[in-house]
Formats: C-alpha cells, structure tokens, sequence
C-alpha cells in the first residue's frame, strides 16, 4: 500500500510540507537567470494570481486563507475557507476572470470540510467536497457570488483505507476565455480511466459498477480523470467537442488522465498543456487537444512503449497503479492491443504525450514565460516544478517550445524520441540538459509576473520565489 511520505500517489506532494528545510536555497543553473525570495512563512502555498504590480493573492492548501502579499509581505487575509485538507486535498486552484479587474471574478478549486472548520480528517468532507466558486474581489476581501460545479471527493471502497488523492485542482482561463478545470481520477475506474466495463478485466462483458456510489458511467459522482471547459458563469459551452453527448460528457474537454498538479496555458498560441503524474512510470508532458484521450488506465508515455510500462508497473513498487481493483497484470501486451481496449467517445481521439520520462520523476507546477522579461531566448518557454524534493531538492526543468507551438525542442540527441530514458523513479538520466534549477521543493504553481518575471510557489518552503535576469 503506498502511503509513504515520498510516495503517495507516487508523488506524495501535499503531505511533505517542511520536508525541504533542510537543503539549501533555490539555486539557478543558467548564468543568464537569477533567483530571489519574494515572500516566506507561508503555510503549504499552493498558486497564486497577481491583481497589480507587486501585489497578488496566493493560496494556503491546509488553511483554507487565501492570503494577500503586497511588495513582499503578507498583508491581509482575503478569505478564510473551512477545508478538508487530508492528502491532496484543501485549497488548490485559482483563476482571475480575463477581464479582471473589470470584471472582479476570482475562482476558487477547493475541497470543502464538513465541520465547519479545517480538518484534515479524510471522511469529513462531502461525496461531492471539491468545487470550483466564483468569488468577487473588492480591492481588500472575497465574497463568495456562486458555485459552479461541485466534482468527487470521497474516496472509500471496500476493504480498503479511505484515500483523500488525486484532486487535480489546477484551473485557468483559457485564450478563448472559457474556464478549464482539471479533476484527477479520485481512484475512480470507469469510463474516463478507459474502463468501459468498470473495474474489471473482462471487457466485453458484465458491467461493474465503480463503488456503491455508482458508476462507471460519468455521473456526477464519477465526472474525473479529465479536463472541463465551462463559460465564466458555469455553463457549457455549445463548442465543448462533446457537446453533442449531453450531460456531464458535454462538459469535457479531455478525459483518460491519472492526475496533475501543473496545467498552463500557452500564451502565444493558446494551447493547454498539462503535466501528469505516472506511478512508478512513465510521466507525461502533453499539449492537450480537443477531444483528447489521454490514454489512462491503459496506456502511460507513449502506447510504443507499453510493454515497459507493464513491465514497470508488476515488478516495481507497490504494484497496484495506487489501487486494488485493476491490477497492473492487465495492462495490454502491444501498442495494437492497448489502443484496441480505449473508451473513444464519439470524435475522441488518443494522442501521445510531447514529452515523458521512463520511470516517474513527479512533476509539479508549470508555467509559460509570457514576454521577455526573462530575456528573448525564454520567451514563450515552459518550466516545470517538482512534486517531490527528492530530485535534485525540487528541480526546475526548461523546456523550449517549438517555432508551431506543438512540440518540444531538444538539444540532447538522447532525447530525440522525446522521452527521457531514466534508470530508475526520481532519476535524472537523459534529462540533464532540461535542469535549469534545484533545492526548490515542491513546486506547486509558476506564474509570469506583470513585470515579466517568473514566480515559482514552493509549498514545502512555505515561500514564493522570483526568477530574473540579474
């Protein structure tokens, strides 16, 4: 059972607050880059959003207090939220409106306590406890205008601990002003997870449901595994490439991902890209297409490789994919056979990350460098954190988007298949040529600023960091 401090969920991010402490401070690999605190003691930060220069709201996991820093300091509390912060739980996503401060919507992702007070209780949340609320800001504090729709929580199946993982809760407004909001699986095992039959090995065959809740279908206590585009207000946009389907399918705008802490918009061409966390293999980089499946339970990294992925998955670990119900044993033999066992909606299409890593090296938050602030060679590059500080204390990895904005360049002709072939979990080889930074810890959110600069949150260090060219 994997519960250990570095491993939950093979990534183990939001349980390790502190467990960086020790390492010394963020360091920048590149002469041309340069990194300094910008504002330390907070607890388990998680994303932030600037409303002025200088001046942004960041977002405390185990608290529930979105907290204000204004040059540097905490200034003020602008909401304090009851939240359920067992696991990967607790408050974990923020969005301003596009038009903002026009129009003063904030949107919150977060997991909601049944108490009335912080808990970190794994039961004292609601069936439906993640949610995404619009808030209106008034220059000082937050207020709370509407929900928008209310995802799984609870995770209890029988005979076996309850679970509190896999949220996802990263959210953005997209190019197109639609809101994206990315759900993990919750340790669902249904359609979203390539399941059509439910948690079992024999498909064709007799429906399972997924838990005493339901399932596999998509209803609304089984809308995971997936990315969700809604207008500003919570309505469905009549261009979703489900639309059509109806019901919680109209929704989705990808669907067959495991779970994610770090998803981005590119601000040049406006594609989303999205990170996801393997178990023992296999992590993923991808630039997520309409209509995307992501190929999860069945396929992880690129379907080419799927034979190294059973192989990693029966003989690594805990070997149960962070679950009981659908052992690693019944991954596919061949790419054909993986590809033959997908749940393709209607227009769904399975498409191979942009980049991924053998064995899983637990990604975090990612960010684009929107303008050249950083200096022209980074403008419109990707970085991406660490979920764990186990590699390189928290590494930052550099990733140079390609002139049509739909691949990743490399230098390395190691990395020419773009998949980094590391020796072992939490192992650098191949990737050497994208580290950029160390001893961040777990990076949670990055963010360029309205000075051009790029802001790394790191939940262990309790601190957001500021890259600049010196």
């Amino acid at each position: 059972m994997k519960q250990r401090l570095f491993c939950i969920a093979a990534v183990g991010i939001l349980l390790m607050a502190g467990s960086a402490g020790g390492q010394s401070g963020p360091v920048m690999l590149d002469p041309r880059l340069d990194v300094r605190p910008v504002v330390t003691g907070l607890v388990t930060p998680t994303t932030l959003a600037f409303v002025g220069p200088g001046d942004f709201l960041v977002l405390e996991k185990n608290t529930g207090r979105v907290q204000r820093v204004v040059n540097g300091a905490v200034h003020s509390t602008a909401l304090d939220l009851a939240v359920n912060s067992g696991s990967e739980r607790g408050l974990l996503g923020i969005a301003l409106h596009p038009d903002f401060p026009v129009n003063p919507g904030v949107y919150l992702y977060w997991t909601e306590s049944t108490t009335g007070a912080d808990t970190n209780v794994l039961s004292a949340t609601p069936l439906l406890g993640n949610r995404v609320d619009r808030y209106v800001w008034d220059g000082a504090t937050l207020t709370h205008d509407r929900n928008l729709i209310r995802l799984r929580a609870i995770q209890e199946d029988a005979g076996q601990p309850p679970r509190g993982n896999h949220d996802g809760g990263v959210i953005a407004f997209g190019l197109d002003r639609k809101l994206y909001i990315f759900v993990g699986d919750v340790g669902r095992r249904g359609h979203l997870q390539n399941l059509p039959c439910g948690p079992t090995a024999m498909c064709p065959g007799p429906t399972v449901p997924d838990d005493q809740f339901g399932g596999p279908e998509p209803d609304d206590a089984h809308l995971t595994g997936a990315i969700l585009r809604l207008n500003d207000d919570g309505t469905t946009p009549a261009d979703n490439p489900f639309f059509s389907e109806g019901g919680n399918v109209a929704k989705i705008y990808s669907y067959g991902h495991r779970n994610s802490f770090g998803m981005a918009v590119d601000p040049i061409s406006g594609s989303v890209w999205l990170q996801e966390n393997g178990d023992d293999s296999f992590s993923e980089l991808n630039r997520i297409e309409p209509g995307m499946n992501g190929g999860w339970i069945q396929i992880m990294g690129p379907v080419s490789r799927v034979a190294q992925y059973k192989e990693i998955e029966t003989t690594f670990g805990g070997r149960n994919l962070q679950q009981l119900r659908w052992p690693p044993q019944n991954i596919a033999d061949t790419p054909e056979e993986a590809r033959a066992r997908l749940f393709m909606l209607p227009g769904a299409r399975y498409s191979d990350p942009e980049f991924s890593w053998k064995w899983e090296v637990a990604p975090g938050g990612i960010g684009f460098v929107n303008g050249r602030g950083l200096g022209p060679q980074f403008a419109g590059d990707l970085f991406m954190g660490a979920a764990t500080p186990v590699l390189q204390g928290g590494y930052l990895f550099h990733f140079n988007v390609t002139g049509n904005r739909r691949s990743i360049g490399v230098d390395d002709p190691r990395l020419e298949d773009r998949v980094a072939d590391n020796l072992a979990k939490h192992e650098i080889t191949e990737s050497e040529s994208l580290l950029i930074g160390r001893n961040f810890g777990v990076v949670t959110d990055i963010e360029t600023g309205p000075n051009g600069n790029l802001f790394v949150v790191s939940l262990t260090r309790g601190a957001v960091y500021e890259i600049f060219a010196p």
